[in-house]
């Protein structure tokens, strides 16, 4: 599966991103139209299999 990799400490572009997102917390992962902040294996899992189906 694909993926794009931003750093917010390192491209304000992408900090910038970030805050028009409303999110303001570490890490976030945007699987489809889904927003997971922190580390939450089960949830990833879960996002992750609804784009399969």
């Amino acid at each position: 599966m694909a993926f794009t990799e931003k750093n917010v400490g390192r491209d304000p572009q992408a900090r910038q991103e970030l805050m028009e997102l409303g999110l303001l917390s570490l890490p976030v992962l945007l699987i489809g139209d889904q927003k997971l902040t922190g580390f939450n294996p089960a949830k990833i899992d879960e996002a992750l299999g609804s784009l399969n189906g």
